[in-house]
């Protein structure tokens, strides 16, 4: 794995700062809406096929603030370390040569527990795995801590000249919109595509994604300021839902034959509306329902009009990876705000107010 210091592996690296008389900082969800900052045991050194990775920044995402309401859609017990998408640096390696990472390696962990043998995990389709144990930060301990033990098949190395900073952002927020894009909707060069929200983590990347090979995005945010702020990262047309109804401005835009792909995360206050936007044949793709989890469909208008809905969630590890090349390359993440560890909820009342424009990031 690239970016090692050349420590062999079993080594450790020295003690970080944060971690004293063998305990570590810890972001703890206690109760609904309410975490603390903890003080719990490091842990022991890694087992043979693991990694133990310092986490240097996690990026927040809906999926925390569900986390953080209460709505954890699975069983879970508390207190419980949040995080579900992270960035580190490798400092230590288990014994017995089953991995090719070093000490020193940075890299970001894939948050869900995928079993790497059944069917799914073999062919890459790491997202749909069978045997799934659970999601990191969501309904076991996550991301939120000094050190965190991982089975070395579930990192990926960080490119050179890529920060932490960026980076945390390449599991969930990249990752979900490389396999949304390119694997689902199958986006190509000289489409066009309505990109919801805009001004979210996930919004503003897929309107750099698209813009990038030469797509025409057509993209909504909620005012006027958002609406400059998407323009300055590519959008070439951008609707202020509050003061105009997206889908007639679309169909105006578009001489009335609808967009390629409209690309979904809201849920039922935009759904019906992305599909009116479609043009025949069109192709819609769903990762969210941030305003609820139901709608009622015309299925009349969904076979006559031939369209493809693709439900969507997470990403495989080659959607990291492919991620992280672009990122390399110069696309780079929006970053709304850092917040410090301690500062955690802070961030997390920012995301759900639907006040930011790209991602908040956690630093260590």
């Amino acid at each position: 794995m690239s970016g090692g210091t050349g420590n062999l592996v079993g080594e450790r690296a020295g003690p970080s700062p944060a971690i004293a008389g063998g305990l570590m900082r810890a972001l703890t969800l206690v109760a609904d809406r309410q975490i603390e900052l903890r003080n719990i045991p490091a842990p022991a050194a890694p087992a043979e096929g693991e990694v133990q990775i310092h986490i240097k920044a996690i990026g927040l995402n809906h999926i925390d603030v569900w986390g953080w309401r209460g709505m954890a859609f699975a069983k879970r017990t508390l207190p419980l370390i949040v995080g579900v998408e992270a960035a580190g640096e490798i400092v230590g390696v288990g014994g017995g040569g089953m991995t090719s990472c070093r000490v020193g390696d940075r890299v970001v962990a894939y948050g869900a527990l995928t079993c790497g043998v059944c069917k799914a995990c073999r062919e890459g389709r790491d997202n749909l795995c069978e045997n799934v144990a659970s999601v990191m930060g969501f309904h076991v301990d996550g991301f939120a801590r000094d050190l965190v033990n991982m089975p070395a098949r579930l990192v990926v190395p960080i490119p050179a000249g890529v920060s932490f900073r960026d980076a945390a952002c390449a599991p969930v927020a990249f990752g979900t919109v490389q396999h949304m894009l390119f694997d689902n909707a199958k986006l190509e060069s000289g489409e066009t595509i309505l990109v919801q929200a805009g001004g979210s983590g996930i919004g503003s990347t897929a309107i750099k994604m698209a813009k990038a090979i030469g797509c025409t995005v057509i993209t909504t945010v909620g005012d006027d300021a958002k609406a400059a702020k998407a323009k300055t990262i590519g959008a070439d047309h951008v609707i202020n839902y509050r003061t105009e109804r997206f889908e007639g401005v679309v169909r105006k835009l578009t001489g009335k034959k609808g967009v390629d792909v409209a690309f979904e995360h809201v849920g039922p206050d935009t759904f019906n509306g992305s599909l009116l936007c479609l043009k025949r044949g069109g192709r819609l793709v769903t990762c969210g329902s941030t305003s609820g989890q139901s709608i009622t469909m015309n299925l009349f208008q969904l076979y006559l009009q031939q369209y493809r809905i693709f439900g969507s969630f997470g990403c495989s590890l080659r959607n990291i990876r492919e991620s992280l090349a672009k990122m390399a390359a110069g696309l780079l993440p929006v970053i709304d705000t850092d917040v410090r560890l301690d500062d955690f909820e802070r961030g997390l009342a920012r995301l759900e107010s639907r006040q930011v424009f790209g991602k908040i990031i956690v630093t260590f």
